[in-house]
């Protein structure tokens, strides 16, 4: 069994007032994440969050907070894997989407329509306390 990390974020901004989150497809279309990746050597998790953000989607961020971690079991080649993944908070700074060879697309989703696409179980988890902790943000100021 081999152990890999990975980090990424859920990515947000707020267009005419309405709360836009950003959602990664892949295997065409059939399955709906957040941007992630693996943390290479030397790498924080945060600078991978950042980098896997751009690279997956063309769109630039900050780290606002830090969501939590999510691990899962999964086979590759006839191999197990276990992987952990760190989540951050990342507010929109720039850029447009332009998806990578990684992905299929990247859109901005209301968050009840992220809730409804998105795929697994433990981003579904991730995206609830990473609106919980939008919401606060946001009625705190």
């Amino acid at each position: 069994m081999k152990r890999v990390f990975s980090a990424g974020g859920v990515v947000y901004k707020f267009e005419n007032g309405k709360l836009k989150i950003l959602l990664i497809s892949t295997k065409e279309g059939k399955i709906w994440a957040l941007p992630k990746g693996l943390i290479e050597k030397g790498e924080r998790p945060e600078q991978t969050a950042l980098r896997e953000i751009k690279e997956e989607t063309g769109i630039s961020g900050k780290i606002v907070d830090e969501i939590g971690e999510t691990s899962y079991w999964f086979v590759m080649e006839g191999e197990k894997y276990f992987k952990t993944v760190k989540y951050f908070l990342v507010q929109y700074t720039e850029g447009e989407i332009t998806p990578q060879w990684e992905i299929n697309s990247a859109e901005w989703f209301d968050p009840e329509e992220a809730m409804d696409k998105i795929t697994f179980k433990t981003d579904r988890e991730i995206l609830k306390k990473a609106l919980q902790k939008i919401y606060e943000q946001n009625t705190n100021t």
